[in-house]
């Protein structure tokens, strides 16, 4: 994404106005020596889900059961990378990840055709069961008779 694209698209019907996408800089973790104490190499991406108008209600509500674990309480999308040494690299990893959510929310799911056990698989879990029963009828004691 070049600094003057105002759009990224996600699919060909979805396309993210860049503005609602916010980038922050951040100090990685993890070994790496100085490089790591002195340059901001990670990068963190915050979408604001509730407030974005480029997305539909549909795929809001497939992001929030997705990424439940990525978003805070005031509805913002936050996701990392720290992986790479540089900032470039990190933050195209980054806008691959988003996209990759993005996109698996986009899916809709498949509706379930819910199917009926056939009679014959029926007949079986009855005998099966007459069977146990008849079992454990014989295991009980014989009623005393004095």
């Amino acid at each position: 994404m070049n600094s003057f694209e105002k759009t990224l698209k996600i699919t060909p019907a979805i396309s993210l106005n860049t503005d609602e996408i916010e980038f922050e800089f951040i100090k990685s973790s993890g070994p790496g020596g100085q490089n790591v104490n002195k340059v901001s190499t990670g990068v963190r991406l915050r979408f604001n889900i509730l407030n974005s108008k480029s997305i539909s209600a549909d795929i809001k509500s497939r992001l929030f059961k997705i990424a439940i674990n990525r978003i805070n309480k005031e509805g913002y999308l936050i996701v990392e990378s720290q992986s790479f040494r540089t900032q470039a690299v990190n933050k195209k990893v980054l806008l691959t990840k988003f996209i990759d959510l993005l996109i698996q929310a986009s899916i809709k799911p498949k509706k379930r055709v819910q199917t009926k056990p056939s009679k014959h698989s029926v007949q079986k879990r009855l005998d099966m069961k007459n069977r146990r029963s008849k079992l454990k009828q014989t295991r009980k004691n014989p009623p005393n008779g004095s």
